[in-house]
């Protein structure tokens, strides 16, 4: 497979490499496992903990010159227990449930064997670089944890720049990372608001947003170029792209050709 134009494919990490969603989900259920066996937690109880964890996460801010990623989460953890339960503050339960849900998160991330694989054979005819947002800690722990390192010629964790995604000064600064120019570089991810916009922002050739439900509503926006509803329908798709470009390059010759005559 030979990429016209193409030189270089941007993928994000969570619930596009790897399903970091399911792996949250197992991780929920160790907890209310413990909450219940260990400390005598109704399963409501222990949901309802849960639930509000989640929820804090959703809205999570984090300034790691305040805080660190660790005590901000068992915070977390505290506040919810607390409002669930009442009564004093539990550093130590909070502290617990933290490290059990984060441990059996970081046990579910795995990068498939046919995800690399496809990674393994797109990487022989352009150059992957692994783009995600987020925490450096807590990225560079799920890195590690799903063991993606030897698959890409470079990795860029947002809560290592200046700015993240969707800001075009970190796309730019991936393109630099590997000698290629905006327009030669395709941006893979699931979210419309920092992967696909992000590219549209930066001026990549190409956006491809990660839509595993193939619902997409009528007022999508931003709009990306290509829709797939599996990181492993990818090479398929930018074997389509290469064609047409192919097919209009012909198109191209043969008009100019003729107008010679």
């Amino acid at each position: 497979m030979g990429l016209q134009g193409v030189k270089a494919v941007f993928f994000d990490l969570d619930n596009t490499l790897v399903d970091t969603a399911a792996a949250g989900r197992r991780a929920i259920e160790e907890v209310v496992n413990a909450l219940r066996s260990k400390h005598r937690c109704g399963e409501e109880e222990a949901r309802v903990i849960c639930d509000k964890v989640r929820a804090k996460l959703l809205k999570e801010c984090h300034d790691p010159a305040k805080m660190c990623i660790t005590d901000l989460r068992i915070s977390h953890w505290e506040e919810a227990i607390q409002e669930t339960m009442g009564g004093q503050a539990n550093r130590s339960l909070a502290a617990e449930c933290y490290f059990l849900w984060k441990t059996t998160r970081l046990q579910h991330l795995t990068l498939a064997e046919d995800t690399r694989g496809m990674l393994t054979e797109l990487r022989k005819v352009v150059r992957l670089l692994l783009l995600t947002n987020g925490d450096k800690q807590t990225q560079r722990e799920k890195i590690e944890a799903c063991a993606c390192q030897p698959y890409f010629d470079a990795i860029v964790v947002g809560g290592e720049q200046k700015e993240e995604k969707p800001a075009p000064s970190i796309f730019h600064y991936c393109c630099n990372l590997l000698g290629v120019q905006p327009a030669e570089c395709i941006m893979v991810g699931d979210s419309l608001d920092t992967d696909i916009q992000g590219g549209l922002n930066a001026g990549l050739k190409a956006t491809v947003w990660l839509n595993k439900k193939m619902t997409t509503p009528l007022d999508t926006s931003p709009v990306p170029h290509y829709v797939i509803s599996s990181v492993l329908d990818l090479p398929a798709l930018l074997q389509k792209m290469d064609h047409k470009i192919n097919t209009n390059l012909e198109t191209d010759h043969m008009v100019s050709s003729n107008e010679v005559h």
